[in-house]
């Protein structure tokens, strides 16, 4: 019997241990063997690189720093782990959110304080997108704990505890192991969580630690045994007796599938109701990539007033809607203008239903709530039937002038052509946002953005984690000057580990995305040479190709040439577009947060 872990697929062994999880990429299971008792190798460090290799980890994001370089010669040590040195602690974070997404658990290695610091907005996105990674400290002298010292790499004060505190928010679990006798219980215990919680947990290592031999660590680690999540059976029979007489008689149900599908395991259990209801799907922007779009009842993206063509009709006047792990925040909502009635919503969380204005359903599983669900509803392709009657295929773009300079409209429909189930596309916050929501993803193809974090220069550390993660695709990535600017440093890290990335930098001379929220002159940006930086960064070393396209005729020739002869490159393509050549789905969006970040205050 398979299960799942927070992310990962591991195999359920007959006697209900969890074991290791299936090889992917370079990842091994890890086979049971006892180290003697007073072999050196029975130490902290070692304990927590077979942990991490056991969980699926085979790579792991790391910035040395005198804190944490012991702990690094143990991981480097150990076969099944590829240590990824990164240009700094902020893409370190990115690339194990990115390798998260994929390989459905990551992990970090940063520095005391200047490195934890640096690395904690990183992880604070992770947290907002329900993603474990494991966030390993290299810490003080256990000895200078409590002896009102001051050390370097702090404030200045002989508290040590300024970092652990800033980790409390945005961690679910926090380690600070400076002591032998319950590192053992304490690494274990955040590993585990990390996975049960699918959420970012935090262990601190004191430095002189991880290579002392220890009893606790004298045998092999026993694999996790994670108790299985459980619906309540009798709430989940009345949640699914009241919401399938809810959807029954409604006369032309939705479906929307949100983000929350992910961590709640529950992305083919959903596809099992629409298969067997009839209902038109859909996905919200956050949840694009969790769906299958080829599956024959898809309608697109619902983001309100922004939502690919026909689906926002179609789902706003449907009499029920079934939202299934939905986040509706400003963004998401298009400050707060979507058509929707909550009294026609069946709402549906990881681990709650809420069924309209009437009962909430608590301790039942999405996934076993969507099963149930899928075995008590009629069908009904009213909704599709609605939506086909409408609809009428999307226009192309204008036919360009010959050597006419690049539309960005242009641009994505030849990305368009490169989608296969061979590829993943990462969006980079800004107007990628919106132009990537119209790909239509065929089947297999990954896709990932941050939405709900929303943090500019995300995706070059998304893109090197990820890529590292799913060395089974070519990722895409889709990346706006200015968030370039903001972590360009560790595509020098992509080549260091031979990735074959493509890279779309869309360089429009600034912040197009606040432009529209609210323009000024901080919204411009000094332009680089951005293939020159590149190339300056490959310096020889490593296999690049880089290019700058200026009109349709350049494309074309650049895209064969990067998915034929350098196939195996990692390719950058600087594309020189119109500052104001922006999707109008960023127009409308923009003026709409922008009236909901300017309500003026409610009367006292």
């Amino acid at each position: 019997m398979d299960t799942k872990i927070g992310n990962v697929d591991v195999v359920t062994t007959p006697n209900g241990n969890v074991g290791c999880p299936p090889k992917i990429g370079g990842a091994s299971c890890v086979q049971s063997s006892s180290v003697p008792f007073n072999s050196t190798e029975a130490t902290l460090g070692r304990h927590l690189a077979r942990r991490l290799v056991q969980i699926g980890v085979s790579d792991v994001f790391s910035v040395p720093g005198d804190f944490n370089l012991t702990l690094l010669d143990h991981l480097i040590a150990e076969p099944g782990l590829n240590l990824v040195g990164c240009c700094n602690e902020l893409n370190a974070g990115y690339a194990a959110d990115g390798y998260a997404r994929s390989r459905g658990v990551g992990a970090c290695v940063v520095t005391f304080t200047v490195g934890g610091l640096s690395v904690l907005n990183a992880i604070a996105g992770a947290y907002s997108e329900n993603l474990p990674i494991i966030c390993i400290v290299g810490g003080p002298n256990s000895n200078d704990y409590g002896t009102n010292r001051i050390l370097h790499h702090t404030i200045g004060s002989p508290d040590f505890s300024q970092e652990l505190r800033c980790f409390q928010t945005v961690t679910c679990y926090q380690a600070v192991v400076n002591n032998l006798e319950d590192a053992h219980e304490l690494i274990d215990t955040a590993i585990s969580t990390a996975l049960k919680e699918s959420k970012p947990v935090y262990i601190s290592v004191g430095c002189n630690l991880p290579a002392i031999p220890h009893p606790t660590f004298s045998r092999e680690p026993v694999p996790f045994s994670l108790s299985p999540k459980m619906s309540n059976k009798m709430g989940l029979e009345a949640a699914v007796e009241a919401a399938s007489m809810f959807l029954n008689k409604a006369v032309k149900p939705v479906m929307v599938g949100g983000p929350k599908l992910r961590v709640a395991n529950a992305c083919q259990a959903f596809v099992e109701v629409a298969d067997a209801s009839g209902y038109a799907l859909a996905v919200t922007p956050s949840g694009k990539g969790l769906v299958p779009e080829h599956h024959p009842h898809f309608i697109g993206t619902y983001w309100g007033a922004v939502s690919t063509a026909f689906c926002a009709e179609i789902v706003e006047s449907a009499d029920a809607y079934v939202f299934a792990g939905p986040i509706f925040n400003d963004y998401s909502s298009v400050g707060y203008s979507l058509l929707l009635k909550k009294e026609k919503a069946l709402i549906i969380q990881p681990d709650r239903v809420t069924i309209g204005n009437g009962p909430t359903f608590g301790c039942i599983l999405m996934k076993d709530f969507l099963q149930a669900l899928s075995k008590k509803l009629k069908k009904n392709t009213t909704a599709y039937e609605n939506y086909h009657r409408i609809f009428i295929p999307e226009g192309h773009p204008l036919q360009c002038a010959p050597k006419e300079p690049l539309r960005v409209n242009v641009l994505f429909e030849h990305i368009q052509k490169m989608l296969s189930s061979d590829t993943a596309v990462i969006a980079e916050t800004g107007d990628s946002w919106f132009n990537c929501q119209k790909l239509k993803l065929p089947q297999g193809c990954g896709y990932e953005f941050q939405m709900q974090y929303g943090s500019i220069g995300w995706s070059v550390g998304a893109t090197l984690g990820y890529a590292q993660a799913a060395t089974d695709k070519r990722v895409i990535a889709c990346i706006g000057d200015g968030s370039f600017q903001v972590t360009a440093q560790d595509v020098s890290t992509m080549l260091r580990c031979g990735q074959k990335n493509i890279i779309f930098l869309i360089n429009n001379g600034g912040y197009t995305i606040e432009v529209e929220i609210h323009d000024g002159p901080y919204n411009v940006i000094k332009n680089w040479n951005y293939t020159g930086l590149v190339d300056a960064i490959h310096n020889g070393q490593g296999n690049c190709w880089t290019t700058k396209v200026f009109c349709e005729e350049d494309l074309i020739k650049v895209i064969e040439i990067a998915t034929v002869e350098k196939k195996d490159c990692l390719c950058f393509i600087e594309v020189m577009a119109h500052k104001d050549d922006t999707s109008k789905e960023l127009l409308e969006w923009g003026s709409r947060v922008s009236a909901a970040n300017s309500r003026p205050p409610n009367p006292q």
